[in-house]
């Protein structure tokens, strides 16, 4: 087995329709090689449309899909150079690791033993050399996910598809497996498109990620970038958990904007600001609260949750509840304290 090749991705105004419903209205996008890509969002968004159809599972209404240069619109999915690891791994219980890794290679007319060979050395990329002999369900569930990776990898595909890969795991194990599925992909290099809902996931994984709503991209960037500077409320929402709030931009000088929330002055970053009625998403960790009477921005704890290293707060206030995360306080302020609402410099983001 030789390193993994990588390829580049691209749809150029692609449309799906099911019957009368369009699931994809007109989707143009890039993904370049070398890169992890995460296509995330809430359930029908159009994210496993999309990954369907650049495996060759689902065909466009209308539109190319184009893998290394090459157009492969109206190719059945056994010629598209791309591999598949699926949510339930869909390994073979009967056969071993070995076997398993080796049964794409050995399909496609390889002899036994040299597809064993390139087994073993896609065992030896993911780290399971030496575990070749054992059946799947002798392995851990995230020794298992690295088995289905191994044998996605040893076709040797221009590109990666991750389809929701962690989703049976539990949530200590989720963590350590995207880790490993984040450095394998930056130690090989291969091109990969990885599907989920998990924002968490998302910023752990991705070079870039694509966040998508009823078929349409909302967003697109790095996972600092979507996170800092939220093009959208419904990115501020649904990447973090953001607090919108109305705000009034009072003046901009060059890069930065004073704000004013509530009566408290903040500088944010301007982002193309105007003076003038805005929103501002302030990220949990970015709000403080302490307990005062009289305030500018004045709230009352409404619910308090003490979670080891933080605290969470539900917090009434004439702007609206506020959720805050606090790293500071060590005992919580029990419901009904009267808190003065205020800020940090990060986490707060100006939004259309």
């Amino acid at each position: 087995m030789t390193r993994p090749k990588r390829g580049a991705v691209r749809f150029e105004n692609v449309r799906k329709d099911f019957g009368g419903f369009t699931a994809i209205p007109d989707l143009t996008l890039d993904i370049e090689p070398g890169q992890l890509v995460t296509l995330l969002g809430p359930s029908g968004c159009g994210k496993t449309t999309t990954l369907r159809m650049l495996a060759g599972l689902e065909s466009p209404t209308q539109g190319r899909i184009l893998i290394g240069g090459e157009d492969v619109t109206r190719l059945p999915a056994n010629r598209r150079d791309v591999s598949m690891v699926f949510q339930s791994y869909a390994l073979f219980p009967h056969m071993s690791v070995a076997d398993n890794v080796a049964y794409g290679l050995e399909s496609g007319g390889m002899k036994r033993a040299e597809a064993h060979a390139a087994a073993e050395n896609g065992l030896e990329l993911v780290g399971l050399a030496g575990l070749g002999r054992r059946l799947p369900s002798e392995l851990s569930g995230g020794q298992q996910q690295r088995v289905a990776v191994a044998r996605a990898l040893v076709l040797e595909p221009q590109v990666l598809l991750l389809d929701e890969p962690l989703s049976n795991l539990d949530a200590r194990l989720r963590r350590r497996v995207r880790t490993e599925i984040r450095d394998l992909q930056q130690r090989l290099g291969f091109t990969a498109v990885y599907v989920t809902h998990d924002q968490e996931e998302a910023l752990a994984v991705s070079d870039r990620i694509v966040v998508m709503k009823d078929g349409r991209i909302e967003q697109s960037g790095s996972p600092r970038e979507l996170y800092d500077a939220p093009a959208s409320e419904f990115i501020a929402d649904f990447i973090g958990e953001a607090n919108v709030m109305a705000a009034e931009v009072l003046s901009v000088n060059g890069t930065e904007a004073d704000v004013s929330i509530s009566g408290i002055t903040v500088t944010v970053p301007a982002r193309a600001a105007r003076p003038g009625p805005s929103k501002v998403a302030a990220r949990a960790n970015a709000i403080t609260v302490t307990p005062q009477s009289d305030a500018p921005f004045p709230g009352r704890v409404l619910s308090s949750a003490y979670l080891g290293d933080h605290v969470e707060y539900e917090i009434e206030t004439a702007s609206g509840p506020l959720f805050v995360l606090d790293s500071e306080g060590e005992t919580p302020l029990p419901a009904g304290t009267s808190v003065a609402i205020g800020f940090r410099p990060r986490g707060l983001a100006l939004i259309s």
